[in-house]
């Protein structure tokens, strides 16, 4: 059994009449990893044909925040079945968009079957141009496809105007003072979701009201604090794209580079179970007065056996036939947490906080 895993998919065996149970209502923690969100929209996917299972809000960093955003608003206009279309039409266009682009797989990534783009010269001199010059340089017009391909799936003023049901938090790092920055569904346009994604060696800045915002993911991947200050609910499942682990030491530099931004990734969510697991353990302790802090569920939807097989460069290859693969997966893992989980929620966390995460 995948350790990382909370609930491993091909272990289980799905009783076949399921009893009625009461509705069940959760929070979403969505972590950043380019086009490996397609992990996240399959999880999402199966996550919302759960009828048992209501989400609350979502706290979201980078690709996770444009899962999350789109959807709010897929939910907003047409309830479940709309989130899910939603989220289908988003990485639909997000692969047509990549289809034009010169930074797709060479004939020699297709034969080796890797996925990645570690034979393609465009991608390579790529890499060697984000190392040498600031995307101010080899971007002066500021382009980002991004843009686009959300704008197209999202009218950004209905999704702040609407009575939504689902409370939506962004995360991004203010580059003045290096800290967390959250955007509330009432203040969210294209630009905090692209702030919510910016990866600095890619591109500019992105500027809200006198600030200048890159990915969030360097401080809050996702934020877990969001979802304990604004939302009712105790269980708090966090989507997992980066893996906590890795058995093997990273020996290329490209390794040695995706190593480092993993771990950069995932400190400030380590740092927030940290807190998590004190406070858990002060109420389980009785050493704290009832009620006065809250007490949370922790669970987690992730597939470190399938991401550590995955290159660094794919989290940039938006081939319709890989995010697709992703998408499978992500609901695989889910149906499974679904059906270890279910009746755990609201009762006791299924990770080991400690285990996991410190």
């Amino acid at each position: 059994m995948d350790t990382g895993i909370a609930c491993e998919a091909d272990a289980i065996i799905r009783p076949k009449n399921r009893p009625t149970v009461a509705t069940k209502t959760i929070n979403l923690a969505l972590q950043g990893g380019g086009a490996h969100g397609a992990f996240t929209w399959g999880a999402l996917d199966r996550l919302l044909e759960e009828k048992r299972i209501e989400i609350e809000g979502i706290s979201a960093t980078s690709a996770g925040a444009m899962n999350a955003t789109v959807l709010a608003y897929g939910f907003a206009t047409g309830g479940r079945d709309g989130a899910r279309a939603a989220l289908a039409a988003f990485w639909r266009r997000l692969s047509l968009i990549a289809m034009t682009s010169p930074l797709n797989e060479s004939w020699l990534d297709c034969a080796f079957g890797n996925q990645s783009h570690r034979f393609s010269p465009a991608f390579l001199a790529f890499d060697l141009v984000t190392h040498l010059f600031s995307p101010y340089e080899f971007n002066p017009l500021n382009l980002n496809p991004l843009k686009d391909v959300l704008e197209a799936g999202i009218d950004f003023e209905a999704l702040r105007e609407s009575e939504h049901p689902i409370k939506l938090f962004l995360s991004a790092t203010n580059v003045r003072t290096g800290k967390v920055k959250v955007f509330e569904r009432h203040e969210i346009g294209v630009q905090h979701v692209l702030a919510s994604g910016c990866l600095p060696f890619m591109f500019q800045a992105v500027e809200i009201d006198g600030e200048h915002y890159w990915d969030g993911g360097y401080m809050g991947n996702p934020a877990i604090f969001p979802l304990i200050n604004g939302c009712e609910s105790k269980d708090i499942v966090i989507v997992h794209i980066n893996p906590l682990e890795r058995e093997e030491p990273p020996r290329t530099a490209a390794e040695i580079l995706d190593r480092v931004n993993e771990i950069s990734f995932n400190s400030s969510l380590m740092r927030e179970m940290r807190a998590i697991s004190f406070v858990t353990r002060l109420i389980d302790e009785r050493l704290i007065e009832a009620g006065r802090l809250k007490r949370l569920f922790i669970h987690s939807i992730s597939a470190d056996a399938v991401m550590k097989k995955l290159g660094a460069s794919t989290k940039l290859n938006a081939d319709w036939g890989f995010l697709t693969y992703l998408h499978a997966a992500g609901r695989r893992y889910a149906d499974a947490w679904i059906e270890e989980c279910f009746d755990r929620l609201g009762v006791e966390s299924t990770v080991d906080i400690r285990m996991q995460y410190l």
